[in-house]
């Protein structure tokens, strides 16, 4: 039968019949992401760009949009370029993050409303997902497994003679930026704005070669190599000291561009001064430098070093995140392990955390060797756990090597065998092994929004099941 043209519909009111078939879990997350408190934290946070940024200006990118394609990008581990493009390219995509027919914002624009949101509104996030698959019976929080993983910053292999050149790199960079703005005060100081880079790298290079060949001669011509990039290291830091004293005295004379160079200064100097330092004391005066003192990058200088003890590299560089996980594949906590923290003293926050977010304390904690202490013991056993299934490190007791025999304490222990499962996912498919986000404050967000997607990602599945 000849038709003359199809009866008109509404496009949008039949994708989610659509996104049923090519993707059930975006179909189950759909009503996930309408919880309000959720959208709360996050238009806190995005409000804070600009001191008006609520009440004036043009409409900008809803939050709404933002936080779904958000949510998008770390479900599937895109890149925010990658989103954009699969976003504006699928009709089922468009619904799910409410853009329609409108314009999919430029990841530009998207890389800066997500360096808005906070790590701590991750947090939050988070413990608001666990609550919503608590209510919908996907986990009870009656077990609870914890174990650490290091992140690792994106950084070069770090080397005296590399951030002793790095140094001098920046601080030239910001001397002949600034050299515009108070060359005229500075009209009379001899090389006030002169770049020291070449000798720097001429000397880096000569060190490449010396380290194919031994034997003493070598090691006193590396010696004074290091002498002389130390000294021209100094001399660079004195320049950017003076230069930086200028912007702050030309204030606004130098406009908005000598207060960025003068906070850059500002920032790098310090971190140049102890890279100077530790290269005198490890290399000169040939004294050992504590790793917690040590600076192995002047760019992620919250970057620690942290021994590995397995098979591979014998130190990894980045930060310790220590995961909690309960039943029903969930994270239900994290957190960033600080200079002198160790994953021995998590077990109270866990047992807190737990108690807060579910309303009571877990039947059965399971951790890894080297964990248990008299008082986490005493405390799991305060707080009511009743089965606290932790191996002794070292010799144990015929007590202890009794109890670790049992066929219920073996049983409970292969349970926390899975937390080692969903660190190797995170690091695989959520990008846990390596972040690419700057600073602190970035890593933590990194992490929080790699644990989130994997939690959408459970839920998900096990709702569409």
């Amino acid at each position: 039968m000849l038709i003359e043209r199809y009866t008109p519909e509404d496009v949008f009111a039949r994708v989610p019949e659509l996104a049923e078939q090519t993707d059930p879990v975006l179909r189950r997350l759909d009503g996930l992401r309408e919880d309000d408190p959720l959208f709360q934290h996050v238009k806190g946070d995005l409000g804070r760009r600009y001191p008006h940024t609520l009440d004036h200006g043009r409409p900008s990118t809803p939050v709404e949009v933002i936080l779904r394609l958000l949510v998008i990008q770390h479900l599937y581990t895109w890149s925010m370029g990658e989103t954009v493009r699969r976003v504006a390219d699928s009709l089922v995509l468009r619904w799910f993050c409410r853009v329609y027919f409108r314009r999919v914002p430029h990841a530009t624009t998207l890389e800066r409303w997500a360096a808005l949101i906070q790590p701590q509104t991750l947090v939050q996030l988070n413990d608001r997902v666990v609550v919503l698959a608590q209510q919908a019976k996907l986990t009870q929080g009656r077990k609870l497994r914890f174990d650490g993983t290091v992140v690792q910053t994106r950084i070069h292999h770090p080397t005296d003679s590399s951030l002793l050149t790095a140094g001098v790199r920046v601080l030239s960079r910001a001397l002949r930026r600034a050299k515009p703005l108070v060359g005229e005060r500075l009209a009379g100081v001899r090389a006030a704005f002169r770049t020291r880079l070449r000798t720097m790298r001429q000397g880096l290079q000569t060190l490449h070669r010396l380290a194919r060949r031994t034997g003493e001669e070598v090691a006193e011509a590396r010696t004074t190599i290091y002498k002389k990039l130390i000294d021209t290291a100094e001399q660079t830091v004195a320049q950017a000291e003076r230069v930086g004293q200028a912007l702050h005295e030309a204030g606004d004379a130098a406009g908005h561009a000598g207060q960025q160079l003068g906070e850059q200064i500002a920032r790098f100097v310090p971190l140049a001064k102890r890279v100077i330092h530790q290269a005198r004391r490890r290399v000169l005066e040939k004294q050992p430098v504590p790793s917690a003192e040590k600076v192995v990058s002047l760019f992620e200088p919250h970057t620690q070093i942290i021994p590995r003890h397995k098979g591979g590299a014998d130190v990894e560089f980045g930060r310790t995140i220590v995961v909690d996980e309960g039943e029903g594949g969930l994270v239900t906590r994290y957190h960033g392990l600080g200079p002198g923290e160790s994953e021995h003293d998590e077990l109270p926050l866990a047992l807190a955390h737990h108690q807060d977010l579910f309303g009571r304390p877990p039947t059965l904690v399971a951790g890894d060797r080297g964990t248990p202490s008299p008082p986490n013991e005493r405390i799991a056993r305060e707080a009511g756990v009743r089965h606290l299934v932790i191996p002794r490190a070292g010799t144990p007791t015929p007590a202890h090597r009794q109890r670790e025999k049992d066929p219920c304490w073996r049983r409970r222990y292969r349970w926390r065998a899975g937390i080692e499962g969903r660190i190797s996912s995170l690091r695989r498919t959520y990008g846990l092994a390596e972040c690419p986000y700057h600073g602190d404050a970035g890593l933590c967000r990194w992490v929080g929004w790699g644990i989130l997607g994997s939690n959408l990602a459970q839920i998900g599945r096990r709702v569409a099941i």
